[in-house]
């Protein structure tokens, strides 16, 4: 097992604990009190995948925090498979499906996609991919999320990485990108960063205790961010 030494933010540790997948101390995660990262060297253990067991990444960030790039980057270098919850639900609504429909009739009844239905298009995209090593990007979001895909998949990440922003980049940068989306205004951005922090916090802190979390400061230009990310993949020896 290669050992390599990453530029991720340090955290507080607490109580030691292993994983089967993913042997590193677990944090105490407190980074919404300060949105803050301060920059350190750790020295970390990945498990190098020796069959197609899939290996599976949670990548959670706000919006505005980068995520997305990042993980078209760690696809071009690492060879790994992106599935973005957001849009498998948009291209099953798009194909006009017996569950797009399902799922198009919950949005406009602003009601909220049940967990079970986005994991099971998650897990579709599994099942059907030659690919065993996955991005899972922006999901889970809340507690009920990765219940369900932990009861579904039957399987739990083997690490989950956390791009770290401050709230008024996450703003800008959203703002700035010009998507042509109606909820790019500043009030939305500011509620919908909000719902990220409270419905998503109990995730990060759950994976943080169980030692999976790889928190990256997320300022900064594309490439100086991937720096922090590349390390984490490299050493599982998966480059395409």
């Amino acid at each position: 097992m290669r050992r390599c030494v990453a530029p991720l933010s340090p955290l507080i540790s607490s109580s030691s604990s292993s994983s089967s997948f993913l042997r590193q101390a677990p944090w105490r995660f407190n980074i919404w009190e300060s949105f803050t990262t301060v920059i350190g060297n750790r020295v970390y253990d990945l498990p190098v995948p020796e069959d197609n067991t899939p290996f599976i990444t949670f990548v959670l960030g706000g919006p505005g925090s980068g995520k997305g790039t990042q993980c078209e980057k760690i696809v071009e270098t690492f060879g790994f498979r992106h599935l973005s919850a957001g849009d498998l639900l948009r291209r099953e609504i798009a194909s006009k499906s017996k569950d797009g429909s399902m799922i198009l009739n919950i949005i406009k009844d602003g009601k909220i996609v049940p967990s079970e239905v986005t994991v099971k298009l998650i897990q579709r995209e599994m099942e059907s991919s030659d690919n065993h090593k996955f991005l899972i990007d922006g999901f889970p979001r809340s507690e009920e999320n990765r219940i369900a895909f932990e009861r579904i998949i039957g399987a739990e990440p083997n690490i989950v990485v956390f791009f770290d922003c401050p709230v008024e980049e996450m703003v800008k940068r959203v703002l700035n990108r010009n998507q042509g989306r109606v909820d790019d205004n500043i009030d939305t951005i500011r509620k919908r960063l909000k719902v990220f922090e409270a419905l998503s916090l109990p995730v990060i802190n759950y994976y943080s205790q169980k030692g999976k979390l790889y928190t990256i400061n997320a300022v900064g230009t594309e490439d100086e961010i991937f720096e922090q990310v590349r390390p984490i993949f490299a050493t599982l020896k998966v480059s395409k």
